[in-house]
């Protein structure tokens, strides 16, 4: 179900198991007072993919100017699906080593980049002013993205990589998507995933 704990944006482990885990069975088993995820929340929500093609590292080039601090960003949200799984956005996107990690979290690193990616939830720090798209992350990440290539996935034939913004289908070409202030990204390839339409944003993002 990390798709559903992805919904409401970064969640611990304790939360997260205390989100999807079922309720003890048994007669003599005490049953959870966690209330159940909403019906609608768990028809959308998918596993993470196994392996490297659902969670490639990010090796691509820094977009922008490469700067000491982080400095002042606002938070775009990007969701990736292939043969319906959940593909990792990659943490570190946009930076450079030396990194300090915590808890799987990017602390710090040397510098960064007009867009980082500072965890593996899809939360996308962009630049105050940027006008940073999707193929600029993409190329950042080092995953090719096309309207039949969606990282190390392709469309089936006569078909293309599905995009949605804010819970819409976008029309143009998948890299067009610009990476505004609080947008919902979701891209598609294989199965129909529901898309969401918002994401619970961090406080300061």
């Amino acid at each position: 179900m990390a798709r559903a704990a992805a919904r409401f944006g970064w969640l611990g482990p304790a939360a997260a198991a205390a989100m999807i885990l079922p309720a003890a069975c048994g007669s003599t088993a005490r049953r959870s007072a966690t209330p159940a995820p909403p019906a609608a929340l768990l028809a959308e929500a998918r596993p993470i993919g196994r392996g490297v093609r659902f969670q490639p590292r990010a090796a691509g080039p820094i977009v922008g100017q490469c700067r000491r601090g982080l400095g002042r960003r606002q938070g775009a949200h990007v969701e990736v699906f292939a043969a319906d799984r959940v593909v990792l956005i990659a943490a570190g996107i946009g930076t450079r080593p030396p990194r300090r990690s915590l808890e799987g979290r990017i602390s710090s690193a040397s510098c960064y980049g007009e867009l980082v990616t500072l965890d593996p939830t899809g939360l996308v720090f962009v630049r105050s002013g940027s006008h940073a798209v999707l193929a600029d992350l993409f190329r950042s990440w080092g995953q090719p993205l096309s309207t039949t290539r969606l990282a190390s996935f392709s469309a089936s034939a006569g078909g293309s990589v599905s995009v949605f913004v804010d819970g819409r289908r976008w029309s143009g070409s998948p890299g067009a998507v610009p990476l505004r202030p609080h947008s919902e990204i979701v891209l598609e390839v294989g199965p129909y995933v529901p898309p969401h339409s918002v994401y619970a944003f961090p406080l300061g993002t």
